[in-house]
């Protein structure tokens, strides 16, 4: 395996049982305990992913995953107390690709790191010549890069946003609920996926500017759930 991960985290005992239990499974890991060593250690070294900690000394964890993401695609992390809608909906915004509440199970760390991992392979080992799909509205998708761009400036989605975006434009107008959505990306059958549903679609509304009034591209269908609305340009 020998994929590198950069934790960063202040907390000694947390950042320990994250780094022996990744370890333990195949993955190097590197620690840095403030987000200024953090940066630190990304600009001197080559990873393939990064956990991060939002609240921390010197430099916090949203500011440190600003940073990362001007210079790099590398899949990030986020784990974090803060377990608000609104925390959450931020984390994924300012580039990072998960956001996972404490406390958590360390299998589900893995597997998601591991899930993180193959994407971020098969992004990297992509043609990047891929057929451009065009959207009113100045949205320019790349299927086979996953790349997006909305007037010309180019988006970060995270692997769920980007999982979503497909699912529904592929299928426009069909009216999806939570629930389909939910086991559809998430592969698992709806327990509590409802909210996990409307996090990631608030998040992926705010990148694509559609406002939920007047949608371009998805609209809510009140008491049904999601569909796909928008404008394919021939």
């Amino acid at each position: 395996m020998n994929e590198k991960i950069l934790i960063v985290e202040d907390d000694f005992e947390i950042a320990s049982v994250i780094r022996e239990y990744l370890e333990r499974t195949g993955y190097s890991t590197v620690w840095a305990s403030t987000g200024k060593e953090g940066i630190n250690e990304f600009n001197n070294d080559n990873f393939d992913l990064i956990i991060v900690d939002i609240m921390m000394p010197e430099m916090d964890g949203l500011t440190l995953c600003k940073n990362i993401r001007i210079k790099s695609e590398v899949p990030i992390l986020i784990i974090s107390a803060k377990n608000k809608d609104e925390d959450k909906v931020k984390g994924l915004n300012i580039g990072a690709d998960d956001y996972l509440t404490k406390p958590f199970s360390l299998i589900e760390l893995e597997a998601r790191v591991r899930s993180h991992l193959r994407r971020y392979r098969k992004y990297i080992n992509r043609n990047v010549n891929g057929k451009i799909l065009e959207y009113d509205g100045g949205l320019k998708v790349c299927k086979d890069t996953e790349s997006f761009e909305l007037k010309n400036e180019k988006l970060h989605l995270t692997s769920k946003e980007i999982a979503l975006f497909f699912l529904m434009s592929q299928n426009p107008n069909k009216i999806f609920s939570k629930a389909e959505l939910y086991e559809s990306i998430w592969g698992e059958m709806d327990v509590e996926g409802n909210n996990t549903v409307t996090v990631h679609v608030k998040s992926l509304r705010e990148k694509l500017k559609d406002n939920i009034k007047h949608p371009k591209f998805i609209e809510t269908v009140w008491g049904k759930g999601y569909r796909f609305i928008g404008d394919k340009l021939e």
